[in-house]
This record gives structure tokens, sequence and C-alpha cells, in this order.
């Protein structure tokens, strides 16, 4: 089909073969003359055989194309074929047509190139079905990243968080990675990265649940074990049962964290030095299996730590051994976290070096950087007996306190509070009784710990009732208050906001993300 030789009954046979083709063909001069123009080019563009002939072929080509057809002839001439090149042509009524053309070059018996062969197939419904679907697939990744980075941004008291997170450049994009941080009371931080299997607004929508129930969970003050335990029968309801994910509780105030991991990558930790090794924590199952119990371990946290979590799209590549970007992530902390001048900082360099080419990842990517900075300023704990006398003394242990920190202007409040706890857990609970106290710049801690397990609730006591109203005092007065179980019964914990002028400097309402130093 390159060459014009052959004897007049092959070529008769080429023009009818040409003719019958349900694909729109036409020949023309190097200068841009079309020499021949079938039945197809007709009923694609509207113009007839004798109409086409003889013109020249920019009548096909829309005027912000004009120099496109030079450039294409041009190649022609050089010897090019050019394949399945995607462009927009004009047909006789106006129509702007999408059109696949394919054009080689016409030689004559000695190789010189004298024309040009092009044929072209209309694409218009591919190319509007592609747009409706890239722009479901648009709608769908809004939907899905708002999910994705609710509280990706969100700083809460005691910790400084810096957050990444990159939908996949391929296909809908937005998978079910999530991640969110917790403020859950008395100085402690929860904290949670997950990978919900899939991508597209069903996962989007599976991680959406999850993580709404996992922060209920969380706040309700389940322990990482039973909260997973939890997650884990709610997952397997869902559509997309396999997840991994990883909790954390950190208590900067006792130096530890609580972790428990279901299925996902290692926690690594990165010392104040910079140094960076992996959280010794048993890896489970992930969420959705069932059958196996999830563990839980406590270790240390010394302040200044930062805890780096993540997803498989940070270390999983296909040309790359998983196990070789997991130590080329922990060398990479090691050296940013030697130079960088914040949490923001280090995640962009991060993953400037884990995804240098951010325009091909075929998985989303999750990033979590969280610092504790300080533990707090000072912290003082006393054993009590179950008994009246230690209501009492639980108050004079407190003011003076109060007073040794320059706190004195908290102490009706603090005093008053600390004596419905304490009261309760004469009246309620079983000995003996554990009063820590602890105050950081922001705010002030009292923690009541005893050894029974039924949780404290507000009520409303009817008026004939003594009791029954300490809770709602407690609610009224505490900047926030909860409860929480623990190994030998529950804790039960108010704090109130230390004033500005109090600490002689303003209270941050969000601390920066500056990495201590």
């Amino acid at each position: 089909m390159e060459s014009l030789q052959g004897s007049g009954d092959q070529q008769g046979l080429f023009r009818g073969l040409v003719e019958s083709s349900q694909d729109a063909i036409l020949m023309k001069t190097l200068d841009g003359q079309i020499m021949f123009w079938n039945a197809a080019a007709q009923h694609l563009y509207g113009y007839t055989p004798d109409e086409a002939v003889g013109s020249h072929v920019r009548m096909l080509v829309p005027p912000e194309l004009k120099d496109e057809e030079a450039e294409l002839l041009e190649r022609i001439a050089g010897g090019v074929r050019i394949e399945h090149y995607e462009t927009r042509r004009t047909a006789s009524d106006g129509r702007i047509l999408d059109i696949d053309v394919t054009l080689w070059p016409i030689r004559t018996h000695d190789g010189s190139i004298t024309a040009a062969c092009s044929i072209m197939r209309d694409i218009t419904e591919r190319k509007r079905a592609e747009a409706e679907l890239a722009e479901l697939y648009a709608q769908q990744r809004h939907i899905s990243l708002a999910l994705n980075l609710m509280g990706a941004s969100k700083q809460i008291p005691g910790a400084r968080a810096a957050s990444r997170y990159l939908p996949s450049t391929q296909g809908q994009g937005v998978g079910g990675d999530w991640l969110d941080l917790i403020d859950l009371g008395a100085g402690r931080v929860g904290v949670f990265v997950g990978d919900v299997m899939g991508r597209g607004l069903d996962a989007a929508v599976v991680m959406g649940q999850l993580r709404s129930a996992a922060r209920a969970l969380a706040l309700a003050g389940l322990p990482p074990c039973e909260l997973m335990q939890a997650l884990d029968a709610f997952a397997r309801d869902l559509p997309e049962p396999f997840v991994t994910c990883v909790y954390l509780q950190a208590d900067p105030a006792q130096g530890e964290v609580t972790v428990c991991s279901a299925g996902h990558l290692p926690v690594l930790l990165i010392d104040p030095d910079s140094g960076v090794h992996e959280l010794p924590v048993p890896t489970g199952i992930p969420l959705g299996v069932g059958g196996v119990p999830h563990q839980q371990v406590h270790l240390p946290l010394r302040a200044g730590t930062t805890l780096a979590l993540y997803t498989d799209g940070m270390v999983e590549t296909s040309s790359s051994d998983i196990d070789l970007q997991l130590k080329l992530l922990t060398s990479t902390l090691e050296d940013v976290f030697a130079t960088a001048d914040s949490l923001e900082d280090a995640a962009d360099r991060v993953l400037r070096t884990l995804l240098p080419d951010t325009d091909t990842y075929a998985d989303d990517v999750t990033l979590l950087l969280v610092n504790f900075p300080t533990a707090p300023l000072d912290t003082a704990e006393a054993g009590l007996a179950r008994e009246a006398v230690s209501v009492p003394a639980g108050r004079r242990f407190l003011r003076e306190k109060l007073r040794e920190w320059g706190l004195t202007a908290l102490s009706d409040s603090a005093l008053l509070l600390a004596s419905e706890l304490l009261t309760n857990a004469f009246r309620h609970a079983e000995g003996p009784l554990n009063l820590r106290v602890w105050h950081s710049v922001r705010e002030l801690g009292v923690e009541i710990s005893d050894h029974s397990t039924p949780r404290p609730r507000a009520r409303l006591a009817e008026d004939t009732e003594e009791s029954g109203r300490g809770l709602i005092l407690v609610e009224a007065l505490a900047d926030a208050w909860g409860t929480r179980p623990t190994a030998a019964g529950k804790n039960v914990w108010f704090t109130l906001l230390i004033p500005p002028a109090v600490t002689g400097a303003q209270i941050p309402e969000a601390p920066d993300t500056a990495l201590a130093s």
C-alpha cells in the first residue's frame, strides 16, 4: 500500500477495497491537495468526492490547528509513518469531530515520496464518554479526597503534626487511606493511620465509616487492643472488609505509648537525636478477618520523640522490593531529621526522596509525622486509702502542689472538682486510690485512679436526692473531663485551662510544627 506499483487489475482491486472500507480514507499530495476520497470519508465529513478531490485538505482543519497539517505533511515527506494520531477536524456542516488518524507516505517505483495516505476514524463518542468518565472520576475524587483529608491538618494540644496525602495518579486516584489525630484529654493523644483495600468512592466511603467508628471508640477511652477488636467486628459487615490500620495512645505525661496494629506497616520512631528504629509491635491480622485477637504493647516515649506513620503507597512499588524501600525510608528519616527546620519541611523532603516522580505512582500515599515536644512541666501523685479521710487529704495534697507551681488562681475550681471525684471514688469504687496531678503551659490535669471497672456517668438527680450532682458539676466547671479503663480498674480525670495571666504568656490555640530542639 505504500507504493503505486502494480498492474491495472491490482490497482482496481485496491481501489475497490479502499472504497468499501468502513474507515475514511483519503490520499493527498505533499502540498495538501486531495487526490482520493472514499465513500466512508464522504459519510464522515459530508463532502462528496467531486467536492473534495482537488480541494486543499485545510478545509477539514479547524483554524486553531492550521499549522498542524503542514507539520504532518513535512513529517510524511521525511518518510515518517504516523500511527493513531488524535486530533480534531471540521465536517461540512461545521461540526468539530475528534479523529484518530494514521498517515503514511506513498512512494513511486523508484522510492521517492509523492503523496500521503490517511486512514481516519471518528472517535468523538469515545472522547465524549472519556470526558464524562473523567468528570465522574473528578466528582468521586473530590468527595473521596474530602473524606481522606478530614482531620489531616488538625493540630491538638500535646503534639505537633505534619501530614501528607497524595491520591494515585491512575484511575479513580483516591483510595481508602485515612489518618486521624485525636485529643483524648488529660494530655493524651490518639493517632490513627489505616488503609482500606480498593480505590475510588466505595473504598473512601468505607474508610469514612471506619474512621468515624474508630474516633468514637477512641474518645470513649477504649484501650488500643479492645478498640481493634471492636473495629474488626465492625469491618466484617462492610463491603470492603480487608483493612489494615495502626492505633497509638500516647501519654507524654507518663512517658509511654500504647500501640496496636492490625496488619499495618511498622511505625518508625525518630529519637530526639535523629536515630530511627521500628516500634516493636506485633503486626496482627487485618481488620475484617476475625478469629485472632489483636495485641497491644506499652513502650517508652521520650520528650522530643517523633513517630512516622504511613501507608503502603509510600513504600510499595512495582520496581523495588518493599524491604529496600523501608530501609530507604528509615535512612531518609535519619537524614531529614538531622537537618530539617520543621515537621512540614521534613514531610516534604521525605516525599521527594521516596516518590521522586509523583506523576506515576499507582497507589495513594499517606504520611503522618507526629512529634511530642515536651512532657508536663511538673507532675506529682499520692496514694490514698479508700477512706473518708482521703478526701480532705487529697485536697490538701492538691492545694500544696498548686501553691508550689504558682497556680493558686485555679484552686477554687480544682479543689472542688477533685473533692467530687474523690468522694465518688470513696463511695462507689474499690481501693486503693491514686491521685495524680500535672500541669503544662496550657492546662492543669487531675486524675483519680481506683480498682473498680464500672465507669461513672453524669445523671440528672431528683429534687429529693442528696447525691447525684457531682459529675454534673464536673461537666459544668471543667474544661474537659472523662474516664478510661486501666489495667487495675479505671481512671477519672479533668483538666482546667491555665489563664494567660497566670503563666505570663499567651497560650497558643494550636501548636506550631517546628521540630523540638
